[in-house]
């Protein structure tokens, strides 16, 4: 009689032979593959990451108590899975899927391969539904659509994060489950977010998967893997938008190269592995839109990068742009100068362009960033001069007042249909001889008259996402009104 063994069920059993920080040598794993998950001693935890001639490398994520030489190891023919489901909104949980809130278990609704391969171009379709981030900046010149891969660049302390935050505080009511990865960050900075979370109540919709500088390499490694894989539960089971910000992918790289050498593997430029490019592309493709036929879900990545010195030239930095569709550079000399957010226009772009954007926002944004970017070289050549014309100070003076509308305090996202009352009302000349100080009062005070006397007119606009010629109509009516009134 024939005995059918189904491998994927069997149990091995090594010894470990040495340990080098977080990797540790494993003998007597004859049928062991890559990306596999391990059980050391009791109850320490590690995953393959490679082979060599005598050894099975496997790299620690979670360390229970003292590992020896000797200690046994063991391991199922399966790969590396993590809990999901529905329950884990509102939760904080390490690169294990487990919690770390301290608010008890999470119900899992099923596992998910963390290292899961990304869906094919046949799967997806292309882009046609805008995200709105609340960020005027970015909605108004450089728009981001539910699917894209957005990167975020910039010097230390120049606002990267509250970018990504401001969308996650601006998904409120629209059904976008966001996940925030906070990847090697110290333990004040992973704080500050939680803050923010707990402030705009981001947990009705938000995960936080976390693994700071004081957790072990394999968990900084292993977390945005795990958050993307969070996120496509949302994507291809529920059917649903998934917003994911990796806090960040410079971190990632370090503790990546970090766990190479400890491997003894050759680096490669600025003592990088080699395959520092795949193990990024790797994650970014996992976003994208579906097709109605595999349930018409997106995800939307915002990848944090952190430069030096203003270089985004560098090699983690230009690597992670020329696989994303657009990036969102931020200046630190724009955030000295109080210019918040600090974003570089010049040298931001956004690959998938208007083709998101609502037509109310295209029609009227589209000239924005080219005004944006003549008035900051005016400003350059004037900078030095004694004295200009009256016509120059003219466009100077029109020019600070689109600084001053540009300008945004963070953790205060505005509404798509806010920001295209605002572009309508510098169109019309609404701050035609305004100082540049009360130019957001202004703003704010015409955008409140219209939500107070007009709320059917901006709940068409939201309704059409359209400047129809009843909702002009109806916004001129309200601009001379207030034009009467102002002081």
């Amino acid at each position: 009689m024939a005995f059918k063994i189904n491998l994927l069920q069997l149990k091995e059993h090594g010894s470990v032979a040495e340990i080098r920080q977080d990797v540790v040598n494993v003998i007597g794993l004859t049928n062991c593959m890559n990306g596999q998950m391990v059980t050391i001693g009791e109850s320490s935890r590690g995953v393959i990451v490679g082979f060599d001639a005598d050894y099975v490398l496997v790299l620690l994520v979670k360390q229970t108590g003292a590992i020896k030489p000797g200690d046994k190891v063991t391991t199922t023919i399966d790969e590396f899975q993590v809990p999901v489901g529905d329950a884990f909104t509102g939760r904080i949980i390490n690169a294990l899927g487990e919690p770390i809130d301290g608010n008890g278990p999470i119900k899992e609704t099923r596992r998910w391969p963390i290292f899961n391969i990304a869906p094919t171009v046949l799967e997806r379709v292309p882009l046609d539904d805008v995200l709105q981030t609340g960020v005027k900046m970015v909605d108004m010149t450089l728009p981001v659509g539910k699917g894209q891969r957005m990167l975020i660049l910039g010097d230390r302390m120049t606002g990267k994060t509250s970018v990504g935050l401001d969308a996650m505080i601006n998904q409120k009511n629209e059904g976008v489950i966001c996940i925030y990865s906070c990847i090697g960050k110290s333990e004040a900075a992973l704080n500050k977010v939680i803050e923010v979370f707990n402030t705009h109540n981001i947990w009705e919709y938000g995960i936080i998967v976390a693994a700071t500088a004081a957790d072990p390499m394999g968990q900084q490694y292993l977390s945005p893997y795990v958050a993307a894989s969070v996120g496509e539960y949302f994507t291809h089971e529920k059917n649903m938008d998934v917003l994911l910000v990796f806090d960040d992918f410079t971190k990632h790289a370090w503790a990546y190269r970090q766990i190479s050498l400890l491997l003894e593997r050759a680096p490669g430029r600025d003592a990088y592995p080699g395959d520092i490019f795949y193990i990024h592309s790797q994650l970014v493709e996992r976003a994208g839109k579906m097709k109605e036929e595999r349930g018409g879900g997106s995800m939307t990545h915002l990848p944090i990068v952190e430069t030096l010195e203003g270089d985004f030239a560098g090699y983690i930095p230009s690597n992670i742009i020329s696989m994303t569709d657009g990036q969102i550079y931020l200046n630190a000399s724009l955030f000295g100068e109080g210019f918040k957010p600090a974003i570089d226009m010049g040298l931001s772009v956004s690959r998938i362009g208007s083709k998101v954007q609502w037509p109310a926002m295209k029609k009227q944004s589209s000239m924005l960033k080219m005004d944006y970017i003549r008035h900051k070289e005016l400003e350059k050549m004037t900078r030095i001069k004694a004295g200009v014309s009256e016509a120059v100070e003219e466009r100077l003076q029109k020019g600070r007042c689109l600084e001053e509308l540009l300008k945004q305090n963070e953790n205060e996202p505005v509404p798509l249909q806010e920001q295209v009352m605002i572009l309508h009302a510098l169109e019309k000349g609404f701050l035609q001889g305004t100082a540049p100080r009360d130019v957001s009062r202004k703003l704010s005070a015409f955008v409140a008259q219209v939500k107070n006397r007009r709320p059917e007119i901006v709940q068409s606009l939201i309704d059409t996402k359209t400047m129809t010629e009843e909702i002009k109509e109806a916004l001129d009516e309200q601009l001379s009104q207030f034009s009467d009134t102002a002081v």
